[in-house]
């Protein structure tokens, strides 16, 4: 199993330098940054968690520069958003970000999709917010006419592209529908997004990992359903709290990958907590 780590890196904590070097050294699979681009503080949307919403969020770095910074101190980590607030950003401008940084760092990029949470930071980007997983699926079909082979036009409710010629393109090689790097969408298990995935996603991120034994059969359906390849499905338990407990029944699950949460600190802190975790490698 690939053990894979998420933090929210801000101005505060440790850097995506230093991180990534202690990650590849240690024998870590991976490393996953959640994106806001910033928080209102004038808000009526709850903390999705409960209680008052930690201070990292509204400091968090960019994903896709720290991740670049990350991409060029290593060989091997694998780099991946979780996750991509796509609705909030230039559908053109991120299928660009995404092809830059899965062609410069040798095709390690996974795109983590999420809806969002907060309405206030959403509005602020001009999303509607009933809309918004329309939006997302606009979005992403637009990105992947650009990454196609060929030139390829894209007409969509929300947004257009002409036949254009756009490099770089990915490295990856597409395994269903979107013609870019890995793409996992994260959310709660529910027939609307375990639909979401079938059509256009390559996989889960289930935030903390519970309650699978119940859903992951209800996603296998509606993958199935969908005329996908069973053994293309990938299910990536993130932001976990791991125990030997957990880490085994993942395994009977089928489950190869995982992402563990590390705390938003400094050097000293993060590196104790990956000391704590080199027990799962």
């Amino acid at each position: 199993m690939r053990i894979a780590t998420t933090i929210f890196l801000t101005d505060e904590t440790i850097t995506p330098l230093r991180l990534a070097r202690e990650l590849e050294q240690r024998g870590f699979s991976g490393l996953y940054l959640p994106e806001h681009t910033h928080i209102p503080a004038s808000r009526d949307t709850p903390y999705p968690a409960g209680g008052e919403l930690p201070p990292e969020y509204g400091r968090t770095l960019d994903p896709f520069v720290a991740l670049a910074q990350a991409a060029a101190v290593t060989e091997r980590l694998t780099l991946g958003t979780g996750i991509t607030l796509v609705a909030q950003h230039d559908a053109i401008d991120l299928a660009k970000q995404i092809a830059t940084l899965d062609h410069l760092s040798g095709g390690r990029f996974t795109l983590g999709v999420g809806y969002g949470w907060n309405v206030e930071e959403a509005a602020d980007h001009g999303v509607d917010w009933p809309s918004r997983r329309d939006l997302v699926r606009d979005r992403l079909a637009l990105m992947s006419a650009l990454w196609s082979a060929e030139p390829t036009a894209y007409e969509g409710e929300f947004g257009s592209v002409r036949a254009s010629h756009a490099y770089p393109k990915p490295v990856q090689r597409p395994r269903g529908p979107v013609n870019g790097p890995r793409t996992l969408i994260g959310g709660a298990a529910g027939p609307k997004l375990f639909a979401h995935i079938a059509e256009y996603a390559d996989g889960w991120l289930p935030i903390g990992g519970r309650g699978l034994t119940e859903s992951l059969p209800e996603l296998r359906g509606a993958w199935e359903a969908a005329g996908r390849d069973p053994e293309h499905l990938q299910i990536v338990p993130y932001a976990v709290l791991p125990s030997a407990d957990k880490l085994a029944h993942y395994a009977e699950l089928g489950i190869e990958e995982i992402v563990l949460q590390l705390p938003p600190a400094g050097e000293p802190d993060v590196l104790r907590v990956l000391d704590g975790y080199a027990e799962y490698l």
